[in-house]
């Protein structure tokens, strides 16, 4: 092989504490993620060990507050620590988003005694979270959502079923958004619902073109009841509280769509400076190295993009049109990238002695999840001139 193999990503980091930090990921990853990523993968196992690693670690928390547990990082470490586990194996680097996903409502909305009961063992005690938003019948159009809470007493009984859960069946607690009022967006409200509460059953996962090893399943809540203790926030306010936890979550994807694209493009440069034709590296060929310059430049603006907008984050400031634009701008890149990665390794490329193919397969969910790119335009467009007259 040439010794000419890709380097680590050069980043720029705020202090030494978080460069030391995404040195200690990198190595998880090269040691404990990647070798076992394809094999994993092609069988469908779901990598709990893994999590638990990571929670023991200290890395499922990073984002959130010291004081319960979590590793009080800024947003812009937070990604790039995504963006190394989703380059090893997007199963992982994507679980930890959803995770962090699904403790944001009571991060942010929860009171101190909810806090000091359930974050702890949220964001460092080994347990694994999840976010019910989406409905056989709800998706894109989230406000229109029918799983309902009734109210019994101090309790709420939920009843309903919720869709492409990702680790439906295998987490531990799920933030659920329910309806508890009126059509709309302001009837709904969120829930902390343990995993193991009698009524909730999960459906057979999805059977997926990628993404093999992390289960995606319908929830049916069948008069799961729930105390009003685990109410977060107002009740009306679930779906401002979805909203919030989407735009940080955006930036998740968008972090682990660059870190599947860089993984692709090191794997196309390493093939493409080992393989000869015509007696010379198929690197030195000119239309080649356009496409390999072309994937890194595409790499690169999307970093920049969804660092700028942790940067918003971090600082207190707007970053909804950001986080669609980078959400968008990422995955779309990350598609693109994979695909030429493919073309770079010619017939090797489409078979699975090769991890682009899997990459390639992976990179397409992210331009479904977590809002559809068709609906980041929206977003965005909507930041720009206002809400649709029509």
């Amino acid at each position: 092989m040439t010794d000419r193999a890709p380097q680590p990503v050069d980043r720029q980091l705020p202090t030494e504490e978080s460069r030391d930090l995404l040195a200690l990921v990198r190595e998880i990853a090269q040691r404990e993620i990647r070798p076992k990523a394809a094999e994993e993968e092609d069988s469908g196992r779901f990598p709990r060990e893994v999590f638990t690693l990571l929670s023991e670690a200290s890395l499922l928390g990073l984002p959130y507050p010291g004081e319960f547990g979590g590793g009080e990082q800024p947003y812009e470490v937070y990604l790039q620590v995504l963006e190394e586990l989703a380059a090893a194996r997007l199963t992982v680097g994507l679980g930890v988003s959803v995770h962090s996903l699904a403790c944001h409502g009571l991060a942010g909305y929860g009171t101190k005694e909810q806090q000091s009961a359930h974050l702890p063992a949220m964001l460092g005690g080994g347990l694994l979270g999840a976010y019910c938003l989406s409905e056989p019948a709800a998706g894109s159009d989230a406000a229109s959502l029918t799983t309902k809470a009734v109210r019994d007493g101090d309790d709420w009984i939920i009843t309903g079923t919720k869709a492409w859960i990702t680790h439906g069946g295998v987490a531990d607690f799920y933030t659920v958004l329910a309806r508890t009022g009126a059509e709309g967006p302001k009837g709904i409200t969120a829930f902390l619902v343990p995993g193991d509460v009698e009524g909730l059953t999960a459906a057979v996962p999805e059977k997926k073109m990628g993404m093999k090893g992390s289960p995606t399943a319908q929830l049916h809540f069948d008069g799961v009841r729930v105390p009003d203790a685990r109410r977060i926030g107002e009740e009306g306010q679930g779906f401002s509280i979805a909203l919030a936890a989407l735009d940080a979550g955006r930036l998740g994807i968008a972090a682990c769509a660059i870190g599947v694209a860089q993984a692709a493009l090191d794997e196309a440069l390493t093939y493409a400076l080992d393989r000869k034709q015509f007696g010379h590296p198929i690197a030195d060929f000119q239309g080649l190295r356009f496409m390999l310059a072309d994937m890194a430049t595409k790499i690169e603006a999307g970093r920049a993009l969804y660092l700028a907008a942790a940067r918003l984050r971090d600082a207190g400031k707007p970053f909804s049109r950001q986080a669609a634009m980078a959400k968008l701008f990422c995955t779309d890149a990350a598609m693109a990238v994979t695909t030429d990665a493919v073309q770079v390794l010619g017939g090797y490329g489409y078979t699975a002695d090769f991890p682009v193919e899997r990459l390639m397969r992976e990179a397409k969910v992210l331009q479904i999840v977590e809002g559809t790119n068709q609906i980041q335009r929206m977003v965005i467009a909507r930041h720009l001139a206002g809400p649709e007259t029509r």
